[in-house]
């Protein structure tokens, strides 16, 4: 695998930072929640967080437009269900070797302005350019029960917001289906997989976007909801800062 721990800068300038992570197959969903907040390309830096697939191999063709999405401007970050499918084999793996060869090349963060996004987040007292793909990718409690003062000492990471997704904000203790905002972090899958919500956040303007995943509503009760984000502020117009 080779995974990188860095990205190459955007050579566009951006209006706003929207993000969304852990999809689990809900195409659809994310189409929808893109056309809510009204997605453009051309002035928008979309994160995605990854977990854009699920158990079931129907889920995969999400992964085309993923990459479509990438081809576009957007960032991707793999997931821990993206993991798995790498580690496929035989007759599996040559079906899909074309969506493997663009996942073996995502970043496994990506900051700018005020944030640092990851799919599950960092493990504290470790430094960001120590840190393990499998930490990034599948840690849970040791980031998420972690103090306020944990990534201080990291200047990569101090005074910025982490942004993660892997687990479910419900089980930070989050109201069902809202992002969980804590100092200095912010849980933003919302329970897609778990049939609750997808949730897509504008973190320049701290607004979200989300629709219910649930069999009986599926991609209806669409809201749109102002957040408290704990006052993190992007510059609209600035570039990408790479680490």
């Amino acid at each position: 695998m080779t995974f990188s721990f860095s990205t190459t800068p955007l050579a566009t300038p951006f209006q706003r930072i929207l993000a969304i992570s852990d999809i689990h197959g809900h195409e659809q969903g994310l189409d929808l929640l893109l056309a809510e907040a009204g997605y453009d390309p051309s002035y928008d830096l979309l994160i995605l967080g990854g977990d854009y697939i699920d158990t079931d191999p129907a889920t995969w063709r999400i992964l085309d437009r993923i990459i479509q999405l990438t081809t576009e401007g957007a960032i991707a970050l793999p997931g821990n269900h993206e993991l798995k499918l790498l580690a496929l084999e035989g007759v599996a793996r040559q079906n899909i070797q074309h969506h493997l060869d663009w996942l073996n090349h995502l970043p496994l963060y990506f900051a700018v302005g005020d944030f640092i996004f990851v799919h599950a987040g960092f493990r504290p007292g470790v430094l960001l350019e120590q840190q393990t793909m499998r930490d990034m990718i599948e840690i849970r409690e040791a980031f998420w029960n972690s103090d306020g003062q944990a990534f201080q000492e990291d200047e990569n990471i101090a005074g910025r917001t982490i942004v993660f997704g892997h687990t479910p904000t419900f089980k930070l203790g989050a109201p069902l289906g809202q992002p969980w905002i804590q100092p200095g972090k912010l849980g933003i899958d919302t329970g897609a997989k778990h049939r609750v919500r997808l949730t897509l956040l504008d973190l320049t303007n701290s607004i979200s976007y989300s629709c219910s995943t649930s069999p009986e509503q599926l991609y209806l009760d669409l809201r749109r909801q102002v957040l408290q984000l704990g006052g993190s502020e992007v510059n609209r117009t600035s570039i990408p800062e790479v680490l």
